[in-house]
C-alpha cells in the first residue's frame, strides 16, 4: 500500500483548512498528503459563524456580516453595534469547492474513504475524528436550522438575533438564532446547550415551527436548507503525540462556553504549517488556559442552574460589545476579563469554582 508523509482523517472543517493552509503555503510541493473522507460528495450542509476578530482565508465564503445584534429575554431586549468585529457567516458549500478546487491541482495530495486503503506506519497524522462512543452523558450544544424564504421582505437584514431566550426552557437552556442573510431570506435554529439523552428536547421541526409563526409572525415560507448538529462542550481525552496531532474539535478547537471553532481551526491551522517542519517537537495548541479554566467555571454554573443561564447571558452581554467580543472570541485583556466576570453572579460562581 501507498505511503503517504502526511494524513489527515476527517476533510471536513478543520481537515481541509489544514490542507488548504499547507498547500497556499507551498508545504506539499515536495510533500505528500492523504485525506480521508468517507462522504461522497461535498456540498453545503453546514454554516459557520463568528466574530471577525483576525483575517482569514475565506472571505470569499462568506454568506453576509452584520455589525449590529441582538439578545433576548423573556422580559426585555438589547442591540448592540460593533463597527471593529463583525459577525461573519461562511456558507460550507462555497468552503468546499474552493479549497476542493485549490487542492485538485496538487497531484501530492490524493483523497480516501478509509485510513486501511494505505500504509500510515511512518505517516505524520492530523486527526480531527472524534473516537469511539461518543459520551451522551456529557453537555453539548445541539442544534437544528432551516433557512426559509418569504414572498415578501420581511427580515431586517443589517441586524442579527444572536440569542433569544424567550422561549420553552425544559429545564434546560434554549435559544434561538436568526441570521437575515436577505430581506426575505434568513437562517433560523433551535439551539440546546444539555445532555444528547434526552431525547424529548429533539422536537426540532416543531420547535422551529411554532417559533417561526408565533414568535416571528411568519405564516408562509419554503425552505431552501436544513442543518443540524452537536457540537461536544468537553475536551477530548486522548493526546497527541509526536506522530499525531489532534486538529477541530478532537485537538480541543471548541470555545466551550460558546461552542465557537472556525477561527480557532484557523489559528491552529497555521501555527502547525509554520511549524511544519519541527512538527514531532510541537507542543499542543490550545487557545489560552484563562479561556479553559473561566469556561469550565461557567459550565459548572450552567449544569447546577440552567433556570439562571438566560439572564447570566443577557447581563454578560451588558458590557461594552468590543469587549464581549473578544473575550468570547479568545482575544480578551486582563481588563476586559474582570469586566466580564464583574456582570456575573458572584455567589454561585463562587460556589462553581470550589466544587
Amino acid at each position: 500500500m501507498k505511503e503517504f508523509d502526511y494524513i489527515i482523517i476527517g476533510g471536513g472543517c478543520a481537515g481541509l483548512s489544514l490542507a488548504y493552509e499547507l498547500e497556499i503555503n507551498r508545504k506539499l510541493k515536495d510533500k505528500t498528503l492523504a485525506i480521508i473522507e468517507p462522504r461522497e460528495e461535498y456540498k453545503r450542509d453546514k454554516t459557520w459563524s463568528f466574530w471577525k476578530v483576525f483575517d482569514h482565508n475565506f472571505e470569499d465564503c462568506v454568506i453576509k456580516s452584520w455589525n449590529n445584534f441582538t439578545i433576548n429575554s423573556s422580559e426585555s431586549s438589547q442591540e448592540l453595534t460593533s463597527k471593529n468585529f463583525p459577525y461573519q457567516s461562511i456558507d460550507s458549500g462555497k468552503f468546499y469547492e474552493k479549497i476542493n478546487s485549490k487542492l485538485s491541482f496538487n497531484q501530492n495530495i490524493s483523497f480516501f474513504k478509509r485510513l486501511n486503503e494505505i500504509n500510515s506506519k511512518n505517516s505524520i497524522i492530523f486527526n480531527s475524528v472524534f473516537k469511539g462512543e461518543q459520551n451522551k452523558s456529557e453537555l453539548w450544544q445541539h442544534f437544528q436550522g432551516i433557512e426559509i424564504e418569504t414572498a415578501k421582505d420581511i427580515f431586517d437584514d443589517e441586524i442579527l438575533n444572536l440569542m433569544d431566550f424567550n422561549c420553552d426552557q425544559r429545564n434546560d437552556v434554549h435559544f434561538f438564532y436568526t441570521l437575515p442573510f436577505k430581506k426575505n431570506k434568513a437562517l433560523i435554529e433551535t439551539t440546546w446547550l444539555s445532555d444528547l439523552d434526552n431525547q424529548s428536547l429533539m422536537d426540532y421541526d416543531l420547535q422551529l415551527e411554532n417559533y417561526i409563526k408565533n414568535n416571528l409572525g411568519i405564516k408562509n415560507y419554503k425552505i431552501n436548507f436544513t442543518e443540524k448538529g452537536a457540537i461536544p462542550l468537553f475536551y477530548p481525552t486522548f493526546k497527541n503525540n509526536d506522530k499525531n496531532i489532534n486538529i477541530g474539535s478532537a485537538g480541543g478547537m471548541t470555545r466551550l462556553s460558546t461552542g465557537y471553532t472556525f477561527l480557532n481551526i484557523q489559528e491552529h491551522s497555521k501555527h502547525i504549517v509554520n511549524n511544519i517542519d519541527e512538527i514531532e517537537k510541537l507542543k499542543t495548541f490550545n487557545f489560552g488556559k484563562k479561556y479553559q479554566f473561566l469556561d469550565k467555571v461557567f459550565l459548572k454554573v450552567l449544569e447546577s442552574h440552567p433556570e439562571k443561564m438566560p439572564k447570566i447571558f443577557f447581563d454578560m452581554f451588558k458590557a461594552s460589545p468590543n469587549t464581549i467580543i473578544k473575550f468570547l472570541s479568545n482575544k480578551s485583556n486582563i481588563l476586559e476579563d474582570i469586566n466580564i466576570i464583574s456582570k456575573m453572579p458572584k455567589l454561585i460562581f463562587i460556589k462553581a469554582l470550589f466544587n
